[in-house]
């Protein structure tokens, strides 16, 4: 089985997007951590206070459809 492993980064435009990423973060990472096939999961934010290095690896593909579909359905 092959694992997905995906590195980014989440840049937000303004004060604005900073505030709601830093507010409905913590819990995305916590639900993402406990998803089935996720091994590995970090957002941390980097030192210009606008962008977010984002990291993440999931034990399949379909694991990782998985979390997606589950993204896509929240806030």
């Amino acid at each position: 089985m092959d694992s997905v492993r995906l590195t980014g980064q989440l840049v937000c435009r303004d004060d604005d997007e900073v505030r709601l990423v830093s507010e409905l973060l913590p819990e995305h990472v916590r639900l993402t951590r406990t998803e089935p096939g996720c091994r590995h999961f970090t957002v941390v934010l980097t030192d210009d206070g606008y962008t977010w290095q984002v990291d993440e690896v999931f034990d399949s593909p379909e694991a990782f459809r998985a979390h997606q579909a589950r993204v896509a359905a929240s806030a």
